[in-house]
């Protein structure tokens, strides 16, 4: 019997009964348990530090720079609450103490009470260096311990960096400063030269200005004088305007005290009536419109009946006689019709004659209609009008007498206007001599501004000055000095890809494992032929790779599109695990066939022997000595090392090397196998009396 068909009749065997299908299942799903529960644990730890509770106490009590105010401990725990590093708790020191040990918080951070004051020390005479407390607790979680140091190292960094750019900020301003008050002075010395140039001119026209002013000073006390006489004759005017107004006052107060509670009692009525009127003329205005359509018809029509009932009278009465009451009725009736037709004439003649005067009419309505409306909606507001119209009266009453009085103010100040301008006449003329005097103490100063100003510019030239984005620069450079330039050729997105590589392979080894406690690694059936062993060892081999082909595609079928693995080479991957799957069947089979029930122990010892040695965690250099010596006699070394290459990306090197590799154990675990076969298919007193049994 050939091996395929041997191991076709193995995996039939799991079709027979309920509880070889479910062992089948069972067999397929493990590597899940393994592989994608792993992974799926810790797949993006980085990314939910957000979640671990971390104490934050600021206690820092803040500065003053400068005559500003520094709270670097309420920047940074405000900063840290922005960012999504951890779960922070602002607490007091002592629930921080404490929950650090209990294990409320993993760690905490601390801001003590002078963490700003030494910050900005820096500045002063004696500078201190602010430090930030941190406390972990390695028996709460030693990883966290770990990651909160490197977070804290960066925390650290950005407050150092910050705190030197301010300090170096403020040293490139002064210079800023300092330059620009030197060049102002140096800007202001030229200038003083100039202008004691100009002085000793002006002094002069100073003077000879002092004297015009004099002489104006004359006319302007003739002028004052003037306005004084104005001023009486405005002070006059203004007590007439107040007396006319308040003659007003008084007579709309009057009237006021007798229409207004009528109007108040009344104005439902006023407007009613209003409204009456404004109803009334809007109807008028409808009918003349109807009249002066419908006359001419109404004329038309009442000379048609008039002809008809001529005419029945006529055929009834005259032609052909009826009874001489019909008759009179009959001619009372063409009578009546003829007085109408006689009437519609003489009104249609009317509205024909007299259309202008309607039209007239029409127009007196409708401004009778608004009018009359307008006094409608008002009505309910007349007293409050009346009111409001009383209010500004005796406003323009109150204004008109203080004008008056303003008037008689301005003229009494005009009087001493006069006496002043009398005494400014004579203020000039000291002012004149004085000027004399000035123009003589101008040359001193001419010479001793052009040396100050010399000076100043020398200095202004030797003195840094920097805008804000060259201090922003310069800052940015001196207060980190050395930047870590990082570049990643290829980038896991997050932990979970990128130990990928080291937990699949782990599930394979345990899928094949588990295969081989219910699949026998040769079969019993052949070894009791005298079938070649190369045909027993495969078909003992291939049934496994098949479960483990189903194993491979279960756990990467969940891997990528339930947990979210991607990989740069997908194709290759699969590919490339189906061949692990082979190498780890065939290892696990020799193991099982050339030492029976100790060989499950050893594939449990490979296991861990190869776990430990290949690098999939830390660099197998920082592993003792003894893993680095078997790392590269063990096959999940090579095929750690490839699928890193196939999922995250990077060159094929190690992924073919890795194929030779396993290409290389499957077919020597293979032959081992066979030998075992050949072996088995002579029976001696061990196999009969096993020592081991499991």
């Amino acid at each position: 019997m050939r091996s395929p068909r041997l191991a076709a009749l193995e995996l039939r065997r799991f079709g027979r009964g309920k509880l070889p299908r479910a062992a089948l299942v069972a067999l397929l799903v493990l590597p899940l348990l393994y592989g994608a529960l792993y992974l799926w644990s810790f797949w993006d730890p980085y990314g939910r530090l957000d979640r671990i509770p971390v104490a934050l106490v600021n206690d820092d009590k803040g500065a003053h720079v400068g005559g500003q105010r520094l709270s670097a401990g309420d920047d940074l725990t405000e900063a840290l609450r922005r960012s999504d590093t951890f779960d922070w708790h602002e607490v007091s020191a002592a629930q921080a103490r404490a929950g650090v040990e209990d294990g409320t918080y993993y760690l905490s951070l601390t801001m003590p009470a002078d963490f700003s004051e030494k910050i900005a020390s820096s500045s002063g005479d004696s500078p201190e260096t602010g430090a930030l407390q941190v406390r972990t607790n390695d028996a709460n979680n030693y990883i966290v311990g770990q990651i909160s140091r490197t977070v804290f190292n960066e925390v650290r960094t950005a407050a150092s960096t910050k705190a030197s750019r301010s300090f170096l900020d403020r040293i490139f301003i002064s210079f800023s400063d300092i330059h620009g008050a030197t060049v102002r002075a140096a800007n202001g010395a030229d200038q003083l030269k100039g202008g004691i140039g100009k002085a000793k001119k002006g002094s002069a026209d100073l003077a000879d200005g002092l004297k015009q002013a004099r002489s104006g000073s004359g006319r302007l006390a003739k002028g004052v004088a003037r306005l004084d006489k104005g001023a009486g004759d405005l002070a006059d005017g203004s007590q007439q305007v107040a007396d006319g107004t308040r003659a007003l006052a008084d007579k709309v107060n009057a009237l006021d005290k007798k229409a207004g509670p009528f109007l108040k009692d009344n104005e439902k009525t006023i407007g009613d009536t209003a409204r009456l009127v404004a109803d009334s003329a809007k109807g008028i205005r409808g009918n003349l419109d109807t009249l002066v359509k419908t006359a001419p018809a109404a004329a038309k029509g009442a000379h048609a009946a008039s002809d008809a009932l001529n005419a029945i009278y006529r055929a009834r009465c005259e032609n052909a006689p009826l009874p001489d009451a019909a008759c009179a009725d009959l001619k009372k009736a063409r009578t009546a019709a003829a007085d109408v037709a006689t009437i519609a004439d003489d009104l249609n003649r009317l509205i024909a004659d007299q259309h202008g005067d309607l039209k007239k009419l029409d127009a007196s309505l409708a401004t009778l209609q608004t009018q009359a409306q307008a006094l409608a909606d008002h009505a309910p507001h007349l007293s409050e009008d009346l009111a409001d119209a009383v209010a500004k009266i005796n406003k323009l009453n109150d204004g008109a007498g203080k004008v008056a009085a303003g008037a008689v103010k301005l003229h009494s100040g005009l009087d001493t206007a006069s006496g002043g301008a009398s005494a400014l006449n004579t203020g000039v003329g000291k002012l004149t001599t004085g000027a004399e005097t000035l123009n003589g103490g101008m040359y001193k100063l001419a010479d001793g501004s052009g040396k100050l100003a010399g000076g100043l510019h020398d200095g202004a030239g030797k003195i840094p000055d920097y805008d804000k984005q060259d201090r922003d620069r310069r800052t940015q450079v001196m207060a980190d000095p050395v930047q870590l330039v990082s570049r990643d050729l290829h980038k896991a997105p997050n932990y979970g890809t990128g130990f990928a590589p080291y937990f699949i392979p782990l599930s394979l080894w345990v899928g094949a494992m588990v295969a081989y406690m219910l699949i026998t690694p040769m079969n019993r059936r052949a070894l009791a032929t005298s079938a070649p062993a190369w045909r027993i060892a495969l078909a003992g081999w291939l049934p496994v790779v098949a479960v483990g082909v189903l194993q491979t595609v279960a756990l990467m079928s969940v891997l990528h599109w339930a947990i979210g693995l991607q990989m740069t080479r997908a194709a290759g991957t699969i590919g490339f695990l189906f061949l692990v799957a082979a190498c780890f069947a065939a290892i696990v089979q020799w193991l099982n066939a050339r030492f029976g029930a100790a060989g499950r122990i050893l594939v449990l010892a490979l296991l861990m022997l190869q776990l430990t040695s290949a690098g999939g965690t830390y660099p197998v250099q920082t592993s003792p000595e003894f893993f680095n010596a078997i790392h590269p006699f063990l096959p999940m070394s090579y095929i750690v090392e490839a699928l890193r290459r196939l999922i995250t990306g990077g060159g094929l090197g190690p992924v073919w090397h890795a194929c030779v590799v396993l290409v290389a154990f499957t077919a020597g675990a293979l032959a081992l196998t066979a030998v075992a076969a050949r072996r088995r298919q002579v029976w001696t007193l061990d196999r009969l009396h096993p020592e081991l049994s499991l």
